[in-house]
């Protein structure tokens, strides 16, 4: 549900607004403009934040309360009173990890002080208004969040498209040293990434009693991929240091290109890691570099295929094995 320049967030929070006010005026609480006033500090981005949210804010309300009846009834409502109040209370709110709720326990405060009394009706007044405003607010709030899924497949596949076009690349200037890349995938990645990874930890915040396996394995898949991109950040480094064609420079080439296919793929075929072995085994019956520009491209090149097996080692661990059908 989108309207343009309005987010959910912001309908929910115009809705929580007027039912508390509402709910606060038609039970008969003084101040019930208050009510609507804790739903805008109660809606929040996602379900177990709001949750947690309006605890946090109740709690410290709470304590603003025992706070400010024993400080107004033993030193009387006057100004100083009230940094008073902020010097003893703030402090504590913090040691109780409960610093979100000191607006709420201000204004919870100011109340009694505009009051000039302090009496057990005043208090169930503030108290009623923190339920209905904070609770109008998490109902809301939880009620309705946008489902993120096919978000997270549409990054989820932005992700592997790149990872392959990259792939590609990299065996592209190992067959054509002169082959020309800006790098631009590598930008794009980042960002995709980056979105991938907090809709999923926002899918997980909201998922409170379904789904949260599902989306707690899309955050380990793009955690996953974040490992493994800084992985190919250090073999794009490698590659650029290979200035001439080798025989060993096409058989890493080959196994990027199957690298390309492979990272489309949900479980973990194994193909790559057999070539990386065999290959290897090749650098070690080499001859030895003739110059020393060979000896630079047969160094970047072994550094380049150690990169490559740990990128695997990643991979092997987060995916799947390769079903029995798909070995034979």
């Amino acid at each position: 549900m989108n309207i343009p320049f309005i987010g959910i967030r912001v309908l929910k929070t115009a809705l929580a607004v007027i039912v508390s006010i509402l709910i606060a005026g038609w039970i008969g609480l003084s101040s019930p403009n208050s009510a609507g006033l804790l739903a805008i500090l109660g809606v929040q981005v996602t379900k177990r934040r709001g949750i947690k949210n309006a605890f946090q804010r109740i709690a410290a309300s709470i304590l603003a309360v025992l706070f400010a009846s024993i400080l107004f009834s033993l030193l009387g409502f006057s100004v100083w009173v009230l940094s008073l109040f902020v010097l003893l209370a703030f402090p504590v709110l913090h040691r109780m990890k409960l610093s979100d709720g000191a607006v709420t326990a201000s204004v919870t405060m100011f109340h009694i002080y505009n009051a000039q009394t302090v009496s057990a009706d005043l208090i169930l007044n503030e108290v009623l208004l923190l339920i209905i405003g904070l609770g109008s607010a998490t109902l809301i709030n939880i009620a309705y969040m946008p489902k993120p899924d096919k978000m997270m497949m549409d990054h989820r596949s932005k992700v592997e498209g790149l990872f392959s076009v990259i792939f590609l690349h990299i065996a592209e200037h190992l067959r054509d040293t002169h082959a020309v890349w800006d790098g631009k995938e590598l930008l794009e990645l980042n960002e995709v990434l980056k979105a991938g990874t907090e809709t999923a930890e926002r899918s997980l915040e909201n998922a409170l009693l379904f789904g949260t396996e599902a989306y707690a394995d899309m955050q380990l898949y793009f955690y996953m991929r974040s490992e493994q991109f800084e992985s190919i950040e250090r073999m794009v480094g490698l590659v650029s240091q290979v200035s001439q064609e080798l025989p060993i420079g096409e058989s890493l080439a080959s196994i990027f290109e199957e690298l390309s296919m492979d990272c489309k793929v949900d479980y973990y075929t194994g193909r790559c890691e057999k070539k990386i072995h065999v290959l290897e085994k090749e650098f070690k019956t080499q001859p030895l570099p003739r110059t020393p520009a060979e000896f630079e491209v047969r160094a970047a090149l072994l550094h380049l295929t150690r990169e490559l097996h740990q990128y695997l080692i990643t991979a092997k661990k987060q995916k799947k094995q390769k079903p029995a059908a798909a070995r034979s």
